[in-house]
């Protein structure tokens, strides 16, 4: 009875193991589903919408005062593509030098979860270089600035010099350099701390269009990309006042505070909540333009608000034009909206945009980026569509997707001839 009793217990003991076998297995099997389903999920909420499967780039109208930005002779074109292995070479900090009619830029810091290069470069173009009206592939080249910066992030002029935003790497801090943009090139620190403690890691920098003074914001990237420590600071945006070099913190509001731009006249600020530095995307965490209030006194950001939720990846870099229309590089090219927030239409390029600036009226350079490591700048020319009628528009819209070309490149766009001036806050 005994023997029949342990016989009967090792048999319920096999099938015991066998059961709880099946449900490992079972549980590996949905684990690896669920894997795959939030894979699609994520795929589904970064690609790019396009519902014409028109190829890129091209223009989406989703409103009709759109039209009125575009003009009817609007284009889109490939100037410049090069492969530099693994990191884009054409990624943030664009400038425009309008004495010489140039564009500095930096490429890429790194990925998240990969090797880093020891440092990023300064590059620069030449806008006189783009002729014709055809695909082209202008040269680019790299700035030899003294002392070298470390991780250049951010850029906007600063009178006739270059301000640019460093990440930092190792015991470098996090820094605003001003640099000469002609020879020797030299450069020159303004600011690498808070009362003593080290920044974060700015990121984008702007000048008030009224007041002159500088502000900045000043994410946790640097960490979450593995160049330095965890950060002392909160993620904060800041005032530099050129005038006494007096630096305060004008908003905490913004968690992973990212792109800033202001109104033409200075009274509105917009800053992007954009976590790009992750090792992951959360489709539920803001991908989100909010709009400030600037004090009329104290120039601190007051009275927050969305102004837009972006669709398509977060938003980056951020420019305004002087009719108060927002600018934000996004996951599938260049999003514009209204001041209240409206999405009028995108510059479609089919693949990320890191940044991007205005360079003079009716030309804007966008520095795109994608998971390949090619680069390409495009050109777009804009007209005014006053006295045009709608069935015009209706047959160039028609005409303007049979007319597009393929492109597989990470892009820098050119838009030329616009029927209105740019603000260059």
């Amino acid at each position: 009875m005994r023997s029949f009793s342990s016989f009967t217990f090792f048999l319920l003991s096999i099938l015991r193991l066998k059961v709880n076998d099946c449900l490992l297995k079972l549980c590996l099997l949905m684990s690896q589903a669920l894997q795959f389903l939030e894979t699609m999920f994520h795929f589904a909420v970064l690609a790019p919408f396009d519902p014409t499967n028109a190829t890129p780039p091209f223009f989406q109208v989703w409103y009709t005062r759109f039209l009125d930005i575009l003009g009817p002779n609007a284009s889109v074109r490939v100037i410049a593509h090069h492969n530099v292995g693994e990191f884009p070479f054409a990624h943030e900090a664009p400038i425009w030098d309008p004495n010489m009619d140039q564009v500095f830029f930096a490429s890429s810091t790194g990925t998240p979860g990969v090797d880093h290069p020891a440092n990023n470069r300064v590059n620069v173009i030449s806008l006189k270089d783009v002729k014709g009206s055809g695909p082209q592939n202008i040269s680019f080249t790299m700035v030899p600035i003294t002392p070298q910066l470390q991780m250049v992030i951010g850029g906007t002029p600063l009178g006739s010099n270059l301000l640019f935003a460093t990440n930092g790497i190792g015991t470098s801090p996090s820094r605003l350099e001003l640099v000469n943009p002609r020879p020797p090139f030299n450069s020159t620190t303004i600011l690498d701390n808070f009362h003593g403690r080290q920044f974060n890691s700015m990121n984008d920098v702007k000048v008030n269009p009224m007041s002159r003074a500088i502000f900045f914001t000043d994410p946790e990237h640097r960490f979450l990309l593995g160049f330095n420590p965890s950060p002392t600071l909160l993620n904060q945006v800041y005032q530099l006042d050129p005038s006494t070099g007096a630096v305060r913190v004008v908003a905490d509001q913004v968690d992973k505070c990212n792109g800033i731009a202001f109104s033409p006249d200075g009274k509105i600020a917009y800053m992007n909540h954009a976590d790009t530095a992750g090792a992951s995307f959360d489709p539920t965490e803001p991908a989100t333009t909010y709009t400030f209030d600037v004090d009329p006194q104290t120039e601190q950001s007051r009275n927050r608000r969305v102004l837009a939720y972006i669709g398509t990846g977060v938003p980056d870099g951020i420019q305004v034009d002087s009719t108060g229309n927002v600018y934000a590089s996004t996951g599938d090219g260049i999003q514009i909206y209204d001041p209240t927030g409206v999405l009028l239409g995108k510059i479609f390029i089919g693949t990320t945009s890191s940044s991007h600036i205005f360079a003079g009226p009716g030309r804007l350079v966008v520095l795109a980026d994608s998971k390949n490591t090619l680069g390409g700048i495009c050109c777009c020319s804009l007209v005014n569509r006053a006295s045009v009628g709608a069935g015009f528009w209706k047959h160039y819209l028609h005409e303007f997707h049979l007319r597009q070309e393929h492109r597989e490149h990470e892009s820098l766009i050119i838009l030329r001839r616009w029927n209105i001036h740019m603000s260059m806050c």
